[in-house]
């Protein structure tokens, strides 16, 4: 790991979380309708802040100032979600949903509880329809490592549901799509909890990966889709022994505006950043991600 990648990637980090904390508003909920009826992507939305800044937290990599920029924006998540009574209501209100407490975990890993909702998802993990839920295989290790967080045990057939993902069946590298890519990177997201616990991705997946994540990264920066790209050099410093990739991340870093904004390399962003919010808020909560984790293995690394 060359410290130019590491510079480079605490730049994209920094950049990226500033601009997340100048469009903070842009991620507020709306208060006049009733919780249940608040749109899956704005909760979606405030949900992906919270785990970037929870990460930066978490990784505790960043200077003095944007660190503070993400203790902002986790305490303004956090209120947005009313101190996770929001999330509370939201699942009494719909019990079979795993959304709530999916959300809720991002706020336990930055050390912020709610024990009632804690007992009420302990409750229903402990259900029978807790073990069929009709969700694709990678969102059910989502909601495992919600509950992971929460102190609740994995399944016993966690192997099984692990070989169900497309990672898990390790396919012919070249079958590849952006929709199977998107579920392989949140594969290893679940699994290692975010590059906490490497260990926690198979040894398998984990050869499977080294030998063919390079080419797929080569593939996603030439076609600039700075979205997945970075999703992808998550899913690298997850692993055991990360590659890097130096140059998809010089690739990465011209991409970004100079007020922080990664565009998703897919549509044109517009130069207000008002109107360019809606289709590049998560590449810029991508490439937060990406760069903390990055600098945080490397500096464990060298360590």
């Amino acid at each position: 790991m060359d410290t130019t990648t590491v510079r480079r990637a605490q730049q994209v980090a920094d950049q990226a979380l500033g601009w997340l904390g100048a469009m903070r508003t842009a991620f507020a909920l709306p208060r006049d309708v009733p919780h249940w009826e608040i749109d899956g992507e704005q909760l979606k939305a405030l949900a992906e802040l919270a785990l970037s800044a929870a990460i930066t937290r978490r990784e505790a990599v960043a200077g003095p100032r944007t660190a503070q920029a993400a203790d902002e924006l986790l305490d303004f998540a956090w209120r947005e979600f009313d101190s996770g009574d929001l999330l509370y209501e939201l699942q009494r209100h719909t019990p079979p949903a795993t959304h709530p407490t999916e959300i809720y975990s991002h706020f336990v890993m930055a050390g912020l509880h709610h024990p009632p909702l804690e007992a009420l998802a302990a409750h229903l993990a402990g259900l029978r329809a807790a073990r069929v839920p009709e969700h694709v295989p990678n969102r059910r290790l989502a909601v495992l490592a919600a509950r992971r967080r929460m102190g609740l045990p994995d399944p016993p057939d966690l192997a099984d549901q692990i070989a169900l993902t497309w990672l898990g069946g390790t396919p012919e590298p070249w079958m590849l799509d952006t929709y199977n890519a998107y579920g392989v990177t949140h594969t290893v997201f679940h699994l290692t909890d975010w590059g906490a616990a490497p260990e926690g991705l198979p040894a398998e997946l984990q050869e499977y990966l080294h030998r063919w994540l390079p080419v797929w990264v080569e593939v996603f920066t030439e076609t600039r889709s700075w979205d997945l790209l970075g999703e992808l050099l998550i899913t690298d410093v997850c692993l055991s022994e990360p590659d890097w990739h130096p140059q998809a991340w010089e690739r990465l870093a011209a991409a970004q505006r100079a007020d922080g904004m990664l565009p998703n390399g897919l549509t044109r962003a517009p130069d207000d950043p008002a109107a360019a919010f809606r289709n590049h808020h998560h590449p810029t909560i991508v490439a937060a991600v990406a760069g903390t984790l990055t600098v945080s293995r490397a500096l464990a690394v060298a360590s």
